[in-house]
């Protein structure tokens, strides 16, 4: 054995041993998920109480799991489990096998094999074997499937997903660019295919750790889900520090605010509040050129602390964007919905102007 080979074998047995940790955490990830449908299922079916709780048993589930202080799943999840579980039933037949049964309770294999409903009363997604589903595609892969109502279309995104090992983000943009009608319209879909596969963005194993689902199953803080660049992290760490230290009220509320709009999570790069203006300061910092996408990205943000945050005593959010682009230095106000035009020159006289931020940027990026 000499030096070079030492190294190859110990980079190779951490990249094997690195797979299959994350292969067994996502299995156990998407038995959770499943059975957390199946439980929701059956009390919704056969619950005692079930009529006390009505419509609302997803709301009060998610508020008493919350307190719990175990396990952060709001509504939106939750339903997406249920649904989970109602399209892809058949999946006991596989959690029930003896490589998974012997790493669950036997309380829990009683109850996948419970919520396993019979071949007859389930969709037909068994075009492609479900143990290769499971070991193929993360959680956030059955996701985007179980949007699909189609069964056969949703067969269709299964066996090419598997096949391509597509990423998450391709397997979305393959069901926006309606691939399967494009390939019904084809006059050669198995030629289509082998091109689309060529093309296709692969899923390693860094996409299925930056999951959400699987930061939350393992009890690691959400934020660590976003990479970011070292003139990001350093420009946000030195401008929190800028901004509290002006002393004209900011209050830092959260580093990397994770919010859900629709099925997608997004994060807001620094939020405070002000206490003199009363309303959330909501800051992005780019690292690259300004593009108008910036500022709807921003203003994005607003509107959604404005209609699911704003609390009725504060004064609309308002943001600043940060271009940190080594050349051009820029900063930019969102004003949107600031219609009050006495607020807007409370609000220009209370934060830093622009000169004053566009400097703290150019002199950070001295430093790196």
């Amino acid at each position: 054995m000499n030096f070079e080979f030492l190294v190859q074998q110990i980079e190779s047995t951490h990249i094997l041993l690195n797979q299959a940790a994350v292969k067994a955490v996502n299995i156990h990830l998407t038995l959770r998920n499943w059975l957390i449908g199946f439980y929701i299922v059956e009390f919704e079916q056969k619950g005692d109480n079930r009529s006390a709780y009505g419509t609302k048993l997803l709301h009060h589930l998610s508020e008493n799991l919350n307190q719990k202080r175990l396990l952060n799943i709001n509504e939106r999840e939750l339903r997406r489990f249920r649904s989970f579980y109602q399209i892809y039933a058949n999946f006991g037949n596989v959690f029930s096998k003896e490589a998974i049964r012997g790493t669950v309770s036997p309380e829990l294999a009683i109850n996948i094999k419970r919520g396993t409903l019979s071949p007859e009363t389930v969709s037909s997604q068994t075009q492609i074997a479900v143990e290769r589903l499971l070991t193929s595609l993360s959680f956030s892969h059955f996701i985007e499937l179980i949007e699909v109502d189609d069964a056969l279309k949703r067969n269709f995104y299964e066996v090419e997903c598997a096949k391509g090992q597509w990423s998450v983000r391709e397997l979305r943009r393959q069901i926006n660019t309606l691939y399967f009608e494009r390939s019904g319209l084809s006059g050669n879909p198995a030629q289509m295919s082998i091109k689309t596969q060529s093309e296709a963005e692969q899923q390693n194993t860094s996409d299925f750790i930056k999951s959400h689902f699987a930061f939350e199953f393992l009890g690691i803080n959400g934020k660590t889900i976003i990479e970011e660049s070292d003139l990001e992290r350093a420009l946000l760490d030195h401008f929190q520090d800028f901004l509290l230290e002006m002393g004209r009220g900011f209050c830092l509320e959260a580093r990397q605010k994770r919010i859900l709009i629709g099925d997608e999570y997004f994060f807001i790069d620094m939020v405070l509040y002000h206490r003199i203006l009363k309303c959330h300061v909501l800051i992005e910092l780019k690292s690259d050129k300004f593009n108008h996408a910036h500022i709807s990205q921003l203003n994005t943000y607003i509107n959604y602390y404005k209609k699911e945050i704003k609390e009725n005593s504060d004064n609309p959010p308002i943001g600043i964007l940060m271009v940190a682009d080594k050349n051009n230095p820029l900063v930019e106000y969102a004003l949107a919905g600031l219609d009050n035009q006495v607020f807007v020159s409370r609000y220009l006289l209370q934060l830093p102007d622009k000169k004053q931020l566009q400097d703290f940027i150019a002199s950070e990026i001295k430093l790196l």
